[in-house]
């Protein structure tokens, strides 16, 4: 199935970055910043194919072209055995025995259709499975309903019909028949809203490209706490959490390890990035250590 895909404004040289910078992982922002455009022009350039780019179909340099056809098709008229022109060409005899007997075999060999069959059997992607096998398909919509992912479906899929080929799918072949418009007859497209990520177009296998934002900086991890935390005898040692609500609202909260004594702080606009100014407040009361040393959250 041909999908039209808009250029949404981009140049050709443009569209190549957008999908570079896209496998790379950076975000719609980034890439609308770098080119100067808008960010949602970026969205729905990407959005419309899914995530998935449609490289152009080109010929494979190890396939017959149409000369060389036109090469095959009067010496088997002629009744010349396949080896005589594959000597010619510089190609195995098998080579241009498959071509002759897919296309009609020698009575029927003719360059122009071969070649024609030729460019229609190349072209991508061929019909999924699930649009081939109405049961697989029933199979594979029937799962992401339970909130099933491409990898549990096609696991399952395996172990329940280990001897049936038709009921065979890998997650792979799930995720493009879900983002990519062209395989839109295949799996009802809807499904992608059963995704644990609810995501309408696919994401790039390399990760997100760190924004800065909701990072706290200068953290001391636990693994870096002195040893005499650990056991709890040594008094003064903090660990400090943030208690998220839901309007937002948040509260920072710093336990004593020793003692259990707890203090708690609201923050101000109950947003993520005011959570080391609870903090700072907590360890600045009495009692506190007079630091400002934050430390990740985790189990006492």
């Amino acid at each position: 199935m041909e999908v039209r895909v808009r250029g949404y404004g981009f140049s050709p040289a443009q569209q190549d970055e957008i999908w570079r910078r896209w496998r790379d992982g950076e975000s719609f922002n980034a890439m609308g910043r770098t080119l100067g455009a808008p960010i949602h022009h970026v969205r729905r350039f990407l959005a419309q194919s899914g995530g998935v780019r449609q490289a152009p179909q080109r010929r494979s340099t190890r396939h017959l072209t149409a000369v060389e056809r036109e090469e095959i098709s009067p010496g088997i008229a002629a009744g010349m055995p396949a080896r005589q022109p594959a000597t010619r060409l510089g190609r195995a005899s098998s080579t241009i025995s498959r071509e002759i007997a897919r296309n009609g075999g020698r009575e029927h060999y003719r360059a122009g259709p071969a070649d024609a069959q030729a460019y229609a059997r190349a072209r991508r992607p061929k019909p999924a499975k699930p649009a081939r096998h109405p049961a697989l398909r029933a199979a594979v919509e029937a799962k992401p309903a339970l909130c099933w992912s491409p990898e549990q479906i096609s696991g399952w899929l395996r172990r329940h019909h280990p001897h049936e080929p038709g009921m065979r799918i890998s997650h792979e072949a799930i995720y493009l028949s879900l983002f990519d418009p062209r395989r839109r007859h295949a799996i009802d497209r809807t499904l992608t809203r059963r995704l644990r990520t609810a995501r309408p177009i696919r994401q790039p296998k390399a990760a997100r490209r760190p924004s800065g934002r909701g990072v706290l900086r200068d953290m001391v991890p636990l693994s870096a706490r002195p040893a005499e935390a650990d056991d709890r005898t040594v008094p003064g040692h903090g660990e400090g959490d943030l208690v998220m609500g839901s309007r937002p609202s948040a509260i920072a909260t710093l336990v004593e390890r020793t003692s259990r004594y707890t203090r708690l702080a609201a923050t101000r606009s109950g947003h993520r990035d005011r959570m080391p100014a609870g903090w700072y407040a907590l360890e600045r009361a009495p009692g506190g250590r007079g630091r400002a040393d934050r430390v990740r959250s985790g189990s006492g």
